[in-house]
């Protein structure tokens, strides 16, 4: 075996890039970096950070750019590269000499990347140090990782599961507590009740309290609360596992907070579900409450990328992310470029993908109004459409495909609010399990935050009129 220098350069700069790296034989081996096994633990809260094994076995490593690898000579190796959706993947074979030490390889940007006004962002990742998220941000093409602090019980020797919140000591709120060559990793927290629902509570100058309630501990507390303290904090609040039903309920009390005008976006991550989110997403959208989509891969283990799912955001000078998603400037997305407006009585969409994607759709009202294939365009795909909006309600626009591309854009309202009547009797009758719940098994030592609860239910039932 020979140590082997492995540099990978970006084609723009010339410097070395962060990149995903995987180098196998014919035979199938795997050989890793220096200071890293071939084989990783793949469970949530397992030494996450710096590898990755995806659904297919195949497994990677994170490098700044050059590592030491100890590889064969005199057999073919293939060598791989990415660096997010933006790049050109590498995919090359290679045969080492005798006495070969070096390999150079080159990534080069994709000629169909949007321009440096759009930025790519996570909006939700547990586990990795902020080291390991600052360098897997890098080398996945994102300019921020939100990485969020959460409670994690610890299995301990002596029998004892801990409660831990891993990097709740590196929050660092609206500030990066990491970056290097524009990336950067912003730490805040996941705040979530097992039945009541999930927040993300991001860009908040300090911690929101209390990270958990529920479960053995009352529920005297609310999400509702939780929004309202990441907002005077200069918060956003993002609903993360939106509509996935627990012990019956489905939507919670993050349902009535989206309602009540105090959830910013929800959240579309990779996980697994229980139930379909898009139907529930545009039918609230149909009963007149249009929370836009953002992109998080909710990296919790190493069998996710960071940046799976991605928000990616049109940030004009002055502004950020931050600000675009609250103002309907960003998309959700698996990684194809998304262009949505509606002007002079048109609503026109540009979708462009390094990887491939089918269709092209303008959704109005929950329903497909035109649509067209994607072709071949600038070593990649590209697809354009035009069509008249609705009269009233929301329009927008998706791209998708069976492989697994997909991107979302938010809801552009047209007209005057109309709910409609089976949208809103479909939320209402969310929004009475929530208040079921509270009634006959929450566990309250005040019963005033019960009666609270009930208070926001009848006021978000209110919000959205008069039951169909």
């Amino acid at each position: 075996m020979l140590t082997v220098h492995l540099r990978i350069n970006d084609g723009r700069t010339g410097r070395p890039a962060p990149a995903r790296v995987r180098v196998t034989s014919a035979a199938g081996a795997h050989f890793a970096p220096l200071g890293r096994c071939a084989e990783f633990p793949i469970g949530r809260n397992e030494v996450v950070g710096g590898w990755v094994k995806l659904p297919g076995g195949e497994r990677w490593f994170y490098t700044d750019g050059s590592c030491e690898i100890p590889l064969p000579a005199g057999v073919p190796l293939r060598i791989q590269a990415t660096r997010g959706p933006n790049y050109t993947p590498l995919d090359e074979t290679v045969t080492l000499g005798a006495g070969q030490i070096s390999l150079r390889f080159t990534l080069e940007p994709w000629c169909g990347a949007p321009g440096s006004e759009w930025v790519a962002v996570d909006t939700r990742a547990h586990f990795l140090t902020p080291h390991d998220a600052l360098l897997e941000a890098a080398a996945e093409g994102l300019a921020v990782a939100n990485l969020l602090a959460t409670e994690q019980p610890y299995p301990s020797l002596d029998g004892t599961a801990y409660p831990t919140v891993p990097n709740l000591t590196a929050f660092s709120g609206q500030a990066a507590a990491l970056e290097r060559d524009g990336t950067a990793v912003v730490v805040n927290t996941l705040n979530a009740h097992p039945v009541l629902g999930k927040v993300a509570l991001l860009n908040s100058h300090r911690p929101v309290f209390p990270l958990a309630f529920g479960g053995d501990e009352p529920d005297d507390w609310g999400v509702c609360d939780w929004c309202d303290q990441c907002h005077r904090k200069g918060g956003l609040v993002v609903w993360v596992d939106a509509f996935e039903p627990a012990c019956g309920v489905n939507g919670g009390e993050a349902l009535v907070a989206a309602i009540l005008g105090k959830i910013d976006a929800i959240e579309l991550s990779p996980g697994p579900r229980k139930v379909p989110l898009l139907p529930w997403v545009h039918r609230l959208w149909d009963a007149g409450v249009r929370v836009p989509l953002v992109g998080g891969s909710g990296k919790d283990s190493n069998r996710t990328p960071l940046g799976a799912v991605r928000t990616v955001a049109k940030v004009p000078a002055g502004s950020n992310w931050v600000e675009a998603v609250r103002t309907g400037g960003a998309f959700a997305t698996t990684g194809p470029h998304l262009e949505f407006a509606v002007t002079g009585g048109e609503c026109r969409a540009v979708a462009r993908s390094r990887t491939p994607f089918e269709e092209l759709a303008i959704v109005a009202n929950g329903r497909v109004v035109a649509s067209v294939k994607a072709e071949a365009s600038a070593g990649g795909y590209r697809a354009e459409l035009t069509a008249g909006p609705p009269e009233s309600g929301w329009v927008a626009a998706r791209c998708l495909s069976a492989a697994g591309a997909f991107a979302h854009s938010p809801p552009v309202a047209v007209g005057p609010v109309v709910r409609d009547p089976e949208a809103v009797a479909a939320v209402r009758k969310l929004i009475e399990q929530t208040r079921m719940w509270a009634e006959e098994h929450g566990r309250y030592a005040n019963p005033k935050r019960r009666e609270q609860l009930f208070a926001r239910c009848a006021e978000a039932a209110d919000e959205l009129g008069a039951p169909a």
